[in-house]
């Protein structure tokens, strides 16, 4: 890609035991490139800055194994509750059921302050809103650094508890 117009371009350099001849090698080397970031992120997710896998007591490897395949799960969804806190056009039933977004909408309506900033300024029902949701109830303050990971696996949390609270007065299953 061309830099934007008055910036300099960026040199980047990757390096690769495959064979780069054309443009076309050099994309899929950055889209492989990409993934392999991803899964970074996954593990980052599952360790310290999320879920705090490493921590557990658990010994039986099959036991471990069956945590592991929930964990993975749970990442996943703070994975895309993170990606989706700068818009989107994704729908917030991609990580929480329909019957769920009234409770969302009134959680939500209770963390919004009187800034603009401290208003959630996405569509009701995006995955974007529910991220902000989910921000907030993790401690971001709608200031500074967007909420990063364990914003969002500390918020989810406290979601989570909430929806379910809202399921069991309503006689409802949400999460």
């Amino acid at each position: 890609m061309d830099a934007p117009p008055g910036t300099k371009p960026l040199m980047w350099r990757l390096l690769t035991t495959l064979p780069v001849e054309t443009a076309e090698d050099a994309r899929e080397i950055i889209r492989l490139y990409r993934l392999r970031w991803r899964i970074e992120e996954v593990f980052r997710v599952l360790k310290r800055d999320g879920l705090a896998l490493e921590e557990t007591q658990i010994e039986s490897a099959r036991r471990l194994f069956n945590l592991a395949a929930l964990a993975v799960v749970a990442a996943a969804r703070i994975l895309q509750l993170t990606d989706a806190r700068d818009a989107g056009s994704r729908p917030a039933t991609d990580v929480i059921d329909e019957s769920a977004i009234e409770a969302a909408a009134a959680i939500g309506g209770a963390l919004e302050g009187k800034t603009t900033r401290q208003k959630n300024p996405h569509p009701r029902s995006s995955l974007s809103w529910l991220a902000w949701i989910t921000a907030r109830l993790g401690g971001w303050n709608g200031y500074y650094k967007p909420p990063g990971p364990k914003t969002m696996a500390d918020g989810w949390r406290r979601l989570a508890a909430m929806l379910d609270g809202y399921a069991i007065a309503h006689g409802k299953s949400l999460v």
